[in-house]
């Protein structure tokens, strides 16, 4: 899949396309019976399925400090995507400028002169350019003029089933693992790189291994029963996401500790899945107790999996 880094690298050859705009995050359900509709449309018209996102999203740049937890990154995003059929994946810089535009150059020069869209699948809810002044109505009187479609994503939403990213995110604080399972299509994950951490883990008789969280804030905290994915195979394990209070940590992240498992993993790039919530994030008054804690929660994430296997 193509991948379009900001506007500026729109090139001649990218010039028209079916068109969806969006945060895409999760890429749930709802989210893949829009992109079904958006390959289809591509088809009937013989143009490229687009998909348009923004970095930061809106809210992030806007008011970071209440945006809400992110359930995918860029680069989860992309792999989504593309695994549905997309073949280009626009990503606009969303910064003071670009929020400044007004609507009718976000049409005329970004759609019309250098998407040249053909169609666009867009929510009725969807506000764009300076103050917020373009919206759904807007867009179908420009699809008129420069002779453009333009359907509402309503129209390809599950029915009967309410699926938001919002609603996933509520499902995850609220530890209900299977209900977010239900509206992603998938069990919820975590991608990232293995980095070299303090070695705590090690010396306490855990070795984990340890990913940053590159997102302000994670949907997800605390400690759980999890299945990771390697370059070598699929193993079992227990994870602590948080900021490790015990040991004064501040950034969030994530520690896995893997069953069974001796093999040399920095720098290469493993998926986390979350099966099982065990318990809260604590902190604990020394590292003993944080060790004989660690024994219990592997002990009883090893009973969970007996139970599944």
């Amino acid at each position: 899949m193509q991948l379009v880094r900001g506007i500026h690298n729109i090139k001649a050859a990218d010039h028209g396309c079916v068109l969806t705009i969006g945060n895409f995050d999760g890429v749930h359900l709802g989210h893949r019976r829009v992109i079904s509709a958006l390959i289809e449309k591509a088809k009937v018209l013989n143009c490229v399925p687009a998909v348009m996102v923004f970095e930061p999203q809106p809210q992030e740049l806007f008011s970071p400090e209440t945006a809400p937890a992110r359930l995918t990154r860029l680069r989860d995003k992309y792999a989504l995507l593309q695994e549905l059929g997309v073949e280009r994946l626009i990503c606009v810089n969303f910064n003071r400028d670009f929020a400044n535009l007004t609507a009718q150059h976000f049409i005329e020069q970004l759609l019309v002169r250098q998407l040249g869209i053909k169609h666009l699948i867009i929510g009725d809810d969807f506000h764009f350019g300076k103050n917020r002044t373009g919206n759904f109505e807007m867009l179908c009187q420009a699809g008129e003029q420069f002779n453009f479609g333009v359907s509402d994503t309503a129209s390809y939403k599950l029915e009967e089933c309410r699926i938001s990213s919002t609603e996933i995110r509520q499902a995850l604080e609220q530890d209900r693992l299977a209900d977010a399972k239900t509206m992603l299509g998938r069990p919820y994950s975590i991608h990232g790189r293995v980095f070299h951490g303090d070695k705590r883990g090690r010396q306490l008789g855990f070795p984990t291994a340890n990913v940053k969280l590159k997102r302000r804030v994670s949907p997800v905290s605390g400690v759980y029963v999890v299945q990771v994915v390697t370059g070598c195979g699929k193993f079992y394990g227990v994870a602590n996401i948080g900021a490790r209070p015990t040991v004064a940590g501040i950034r969030q992240q994530l520690e896995v500790h893997i069953f069974n498992f001796a093999n040399d993993i920095y720098g290469e790039a493993i998926e986390v899945v979350l099966l099982e919530k065990i318990r809260a994030e604590k902190k604990f008054e020394s590292l003993t107790e944080l060790t004989e804690q660690i024994q219990k929660d592997s002990e009883q994430a090893q009973r969970y999996l007996e139970q599944i296997k």
